[in-house]
């Protein structure tokens, strides 16, 4: 979260407007009750440690300069739309986040003090590696509350030598986690939710635990380069909070802020994992964070950080690239992408920025409700023309179902597995032009052929469709036309996609997530592309579409997938990333 030094307590007018909004209603509550946001342990060996992001949860740092957290459900499934089309208005402070170096080292061509080398490693320059690695879990739930009111209690060197003295030293490829319990406790729906940040950042309550500059130089030292905290910031409450960011940052260290449901984790051995949207120039990041227990495979992919060995499979969110969907036609476009700028730290040097955009700009998750219908949906209230689709549909391929499975209800453990990389390439070039728009399709066969030499698909795997398209195409500007506009238009051949009876196929085989490194796993036809949608809901399976360097990920390789965790949302913007 963004620390003190850009969120100065309230004045009395300030505090008086608060408390008749219901915050002292606030301090009375007994704040039971669970949230959605908590933590979700699964049997598969996946820990979701993320908040949950809600307009009735305290997910946006209470500043006023600060825009709230808003998702507008531009269209929902019918007359005007046969897809549910979702538009976020989200900046990087918002619930479970992740900050970088930028957050508080000054770019170095600057020559300032706290400029350096880090000062440009933004969220989209952060290599993939340092997003995971071996979860080292600090118990420090004695500190919690143990301060004055806007005070933070902190977490000194000795709490880390102490757990050191314990365990084993710390080292790199390690991720430290201050469990503090926090967020279990005050991550509530307003009213009671005030207590998260609000009142502490009032002086009304004791503020979060969190680590003294002493304590960041020492995992600094100790060539720690990721951590995390349960805290909603990492900064102390209430002067400490810049010099603690800096302290940590300097050595070039990432961390997450606002993790929740650390108790789950074992003190060490589990593989932790923090990642987000990719955005340009960002300085910090909204994310998801998770851990998987399973022995075996967190030692495997612990070892792939501390050794590098990571390859980033997520487009760059930027104003100028080619990341949201334009239609079919005009008037059928998504929420274009902006950066919002809204408060100047002159300290720093930058701009602080929120986002609008479509959930499924860039890289993003496909659940089953963006193209189903909720329950008792009259199919009538289609337009004329997806009446007929879905009655050719119906007819070839069975009912087509009904889901309200949004985003935040898709287990992490579905959009990752052992990656198996189909490739497609080949495809490209085989249309005629007198059909276009039109996009090779991906068959039955063509999947058969990959298993005859590559291995039978087995379940838990992800299905990865290779063909080149955002490698080549993905370029700013009006270059960016070639992506999506061109193919759309009728002037160039769409990208390799998986037609219904793909789908149909994969699902028989036991696989839950398919992605592609197009820009959508429907192509180019709005007909086919709504079948092979209806397909993958259907039966419960998820998409992950617009990856990139889809040829760097080795066969075999294990895929991660995660979305920020946004309460009713039916895309998904987050990142992927391959270990190997």
């Amino acid at each position: 979260m963004v620390d003190s030094h850009t969120n100065p307590r309230p004045s009395k007018p300030v505090l008086t407007t608060l408390f008749r909004t219901g915050l002292l209603l606030a301090l009375t509550l007994s704040l039971t009750g669970a949230v959605r946001s908590q933590a979700a342990r699964g049997d598969d060996g996946f820990l979701d440690l993320s908040l949950l992001v809600a307009p009735e949860l305290p997910c946006t740092w209470p500043h006023p300069q600060f825009p709230y957290f808003q998702i507008t459900h531009q269209r929902r499934i019918g007359p005007a739309s046969a897809y549910n089309v979702d538009t976020l208005l989200m900046d990087g402070n918002t619930a479970t986040q992740i900050d970088v170096p930028p957050h508080s080292v000054l770019r170095p061509e600057l020559n300032r003090p706290k400029a350096g080398p880090y000062g440009d490693m933004y969220i989209d320059k952060t290599p993939a590696w340092q997003f995971g690695g071996e979860a080292c879990v600090i118990e420090l739930r004695e500190l919690l509350d143990q301060a004055p009111n806007g005070d933070s209690p902190l977490i000194e060197p000795e709490h880390v030598k102490a757990w050191e003295a314990k365990n084993r030293p710390l080292r790199f490829g390690d991720v430290v986690l201050f469990h503090t319990g926090y967020t279990d406790k005050y991550y509530k729906p307003f009213p009671a939710g005030h207590r998260f940040i609000a009142l502490p950042a009032a002086g009304l309550t004791p503020a979060w635990p969190a680590p003294s500059p002493a304590c960041m130089e020492y995992l600094g030292e100790r060539g720690v380069m990721t951590a995390g905290c349960d805290s909603p910031s990492m900064g102390p409450m209430p002067d400490l909070a810049e010099p603690t960011h800096y302290a940590g940052l300097k050595y070039g260290m990432i961390w997450t802020e606002a993790a929740t449901g650390l108790a789950q984790l074992p003190t060490t051995g589990a593989f932790f994992c923090m990642i987000g949207p990719k955005h340009a120039g960002a300085p910090y990041g909204e994310g998801r964070v998770f851990a998987i227990v399973d022995e075996k495979l967190a030692a495997r992919l612990i070892e792939s950080a501390r050794r590098k060995r990571a390859v980033d499979l997520t487009v760059t969110l930027s104003m100028d690239l080619p990341i949201t969907w334009p239609g079919y036609g005009p008037g059928n476009h998504r929420q274009a992408y902006y950066k919002v700028d809204f408060m100047y730290d002159a300290d720093r040097d930058f701009q602080h920025h929120t986002h609008l955009f479509d959930s499924q700009a860039g890289t993003h998750l496909v659940p089953p409700a963006y193209a189903l219908p909720p329950k008792g949906f009259d199919n009538d209230d289609y337009a004329p023309e997806v009446q007929e689709w879905l009655a050719d549909y119906e007819q070839e391929y069975g009912r087509r179902g009904t889901s309200s499975v949004t985003t935040e209800q898709v287990p992490i453990s579905q959009t990752s597995g052992r990656a198996r990389v189909i490739d497609v390439r080949r495809l490209v070039g085989t249309t005629d032009e007198d059909a276009w728009p039109a996009s090779p399709e991906i068959t039955v066969d063509h999947i058969k052929a990959y298993e005859n030499r590559h291995g039978e698909l087995e379940p838990g795997d992800v299905v990865v469709f290779h063909s080149d398209h955002s490698d080549k195409y993905f370029e700013a500007n009006a270059a960016g036309d070639a992506c999506m506009v061109h193919p759309l238009e009728g002037k160039s051949e769409g990208w390799p996609s998986p037609g219904p009876d793909a789908i149909i196929y994969l699902a028989d085989k036991g696989i839950r997530c398919v992605a592609t490194d197009g820009p959508r796993l429907g192509g180019v036809d709005p007909r086919r592309a709504l079948m092979t949608y209806w397909a993958l809901g259907s039966r419960g399976m998820v998409g992950v579409e617009y990856l990139t360097h889809v040829g760097q990920m080795p066969e075999g390789a294990y895929f991660i997938f995660a979305a920020v965790k946004v309460k009713d949302c039916h895309g998904g913007p987050g990142r992927a990333i391959a270990y190997y």
